[in-house]
């Protein structure tokens, strides 16, 4: 390829990498947590109460005296197969006010139910904490504090562009790419081996961008695929799917007459022995479009959610309403649509893709920051034989210093409102609205920090403020095992993110250590150096 189409792609590469690359960094370090939300959730619950056990057995008679008790619950509710931390209930809601954004997870109060002693329902209103679905929407929403629908059509023109400098890069590395593949030149030129660590981690996780590209553009505008779709595969009936198909004759709305739900798990079985069920959802009980979805997954199938799949049931009759949904089941046409779902989420091949999924997400946030580090030691202006330092251009000590507050400050941020979860709660009336006030406060005071002490200097700071809020994690675990008298707890079950949380808080000591050496003894001429950082 002639060398002037080279530099054609390679200008692509570069400015829509700085367009979007302190966004994705966003995206990409909240996304590869979120793949592990169910255990963030089950660390930051309390212990559920003992009252709230009813079995499996009892849970038709829950069913009955909750919904005579609270008319409104047959709206639609969840029945939980395995409690757990996270879901303490076997019976449980959440409501929604009149005009609120049916895509934001946050919106709504909910409610648990549970059998009082004399066997009367008793109804509560509760206040689980929404840490992980917190950390999903700044990964869908590239870090921006609003979940609405400008939000995630800001987030799916970021992708577009992210794609676009993921088609350049290829190409700007397509000469090269034989020779330079796994060429790791280590030595004293420093830039060199962070562009050597940039390609080839881009190019080794090339497949999984891509993935990740296409699908989110693919989220950001998925009511109007879903019209689409509507129009071209359902004719018309996709709703059908989710809220069912009204019948010729109204089914008796009496939730005795119902089917139990032991009965319901046995149909979901029959039509696949392999599914294994998580939790009965039940839809619009008092019209004549109720249904039952049983939501599960099957280990050898892709699921659509992150929930799983699921099969719809008639709740009176036990009929089959839908199976579109159930993994192992799908059609080519939805099997297409849920792999769009699947290949973001993880919700494949069990735990080693996840961990896969969630080691290359933290690669993928690499990759954004030191993308910025490259273009920014590109432009550095070196001193002359005269030996005068020259001034560093503005716009390379702003993006330096927006590059370290937004990255570390979102690192921070995420691992503090963490560890504020447990700290936090019993002592706060909303615990959820604080997860955003702790968030957002320690990001832009980061950001601001970054601004005024200089990149280089604040970036040594940053990452040893990374490093602390990390070890916050394991630290508030190990107090609350220690100090039962603290009021928090230390579930065994989660082990897992208070060990993930300790090696990235090594890993961060370590950064901050080099960035230290490279700050004190780097070249002067750069923004990272100690004297230049005073002037930016």
């Amino acid at each position: 390829m002639r060398s002037d189409y080279i530099r054609i792609y390679k200008s692509v590469h570069t400015w829509t990498g700085i367009l979007t690359g302190l966004a994705l960094f966003i995206a990409f370090y909240a996304g590869a947590l979120t793949v592990f939300k169910e255990p963030l959730a089950r660390w930051v619950s309390p212990p559920a109460p003992a009252a709230l056990a009813v079995s499996l057995a009892d849970s038709q008679v829950l069913i009955e005296r909750t919904l005579a008790a609270h008319p409104a619950a047959t709206k639609g509710f969840q029945l939980n197969l395995e409690l757990a931390e996270h879901q303490p209930a076997r019976m449980s809601w959440h409501e929604r006010e009149e005009g609120q954004d049916d895509h934001d997870a946050l919106a709504g109060r909910h409610y648990t139910a549970t059998l009082s002693t004399n066997g009367s329902a008793r109804i509560e209103e509760a206040q689980p904490s929404q840490l992980a679905e917190f950390i999903d929407i700044l990964h869908r929403v590239v870090g921006l504090p609003f979940d609405n629908d400008p939000a995630r059509w800001f987030m799916g023109i970021v992708a577009s562009l992210y794609a676009l400098a993921l088609f350049s890069g290829v190409i700007v590395l397509l000469p090269s790419l034989v020779k330079d593949f796994f060429a790791l030149r280590a030595g004293k030129n420093l830039k060199r081996m962070w562009l050597d660590a940039h390609n080839i981690v881009g190019i080794v996780s090339l497949p999984f961008h891509i993935v990740m590209a296409i699908t989110a553009v693919v989220f950001a505008y998925h009511d109007g695929i879903y019209a689409l779709q509507n129009r071209l595969i359902h004719s018309g009936n996709l709703a059908g799917a989710f809220v069912g198909s009204p019948t010729a004759k109204p089914a008796p709305r009496d939730p005795a007459s119902m089917l139990p739900p032991p009965e319901l798990l046995a149909r979901a079985s029959a039509l696949a022995p392999d599914f294994m069920p998580s939790s009965l959802q039940y839809v619009n009980l008092g019209s004549p479009r109720a249904m039952v979805r049983v939501w599960g997954t099957t280990p050898a199938s892709l699921a659509p959610r992150a929930l799983g799949g699921f099969v719809a049931l008639d709740p009176f009759s036990g009929k089959v309403l839908n199976s579109d949904f159930m993994p192992g089941k799908q059609n080519g046409a939805n099997l297409t649509i849920s792999s769009f779902f699947a290949l973001h989420m993880a919700t494949f091949g069990g735990m080693p893709v996840r961990w896969m999924y969630f080691l290359l997400g933290l690669a993928g946030a690499w990759l954004f920051y030191s993308g910025n580090l490259l273009w920014i030691e590109s432009r550095r202006k070196k001193a002359q034989q005269s030996g005068s330092i020259p001034e560093q251009r503005r716009d390379t000590r702003w993006l330096a210093a927006g590059t370290v507050g937004v990255c570390f400050g979102c690192i921070s941020g995420i691992s503090l409102t963490i560890a504020a979860g447990k700290w936090l709660n019993g002592h706060v009336a909303d615990l959820n609205a604080w997860h955003w006030y702790v968030y957002y406060a320690i990001f832009f005071a980061s950001l601001a920090w970054a601004f005024l002490r200089g990149p280089g200097r604040a970036a040594v700071e940053l990452l040893w403020l990374t490093a602390l809020c990390t070890f916050a994690i394991p630290l508030t675990s190990l107090l609350a095992w220690l100090s039962p008298a603290l009021g928090m707890w230390a579930h065994t079950s989660t082990l897992g993110v208070d060990l993930t949380a300790l090696a990235g808080g090594f890993m961060l000591l370590w950064a901050a250590r080099a960035t230290a050496r490279r700050v004190r003894s780097g070249p002067a001429d750069s923004v990272w150096s100690a004297p230049c950082a005073a002037k930016a």
